[in-house]
């Protein structure tokens, strides 16, 4: 089974409230901050097709989430 990505931000709420849901539900992940890591924004800024709203929830290379619940926050990824 493959380990979910989360792409988000820690001044950013929903990535928390992502990442207890996960936590919540036993689920492995690896949290990135597109924020302090320049390889993790590029890399999400790939994979999500230049998409700037975290968190991001990306499963064997794919994006299956963006958002939590309808919200997200808006990060520059230049």
């Amino acid at each position: 089974m493959a380990i979910l990505e989360l792409y988000g931000t820690k001044s950013c709420q929903y990535t928390q409230e992502m990442r207890e849901w996960l936590e919540w539900k036993g689920t492995e992940f690896v949290e990135y901050d597109v924020e302090a890591d320049v390889a993790a924004r590029e890399r999400m800024h790939s994979l999500a097709n230049g998409q700037r709203t975290v968190p991001v929830l990306v499963d064997g290379g794919k994006v299956v989430q963006v958002g939590w619940q309808g919200r997200g926050c808006i990060v520059n990824v230049e």
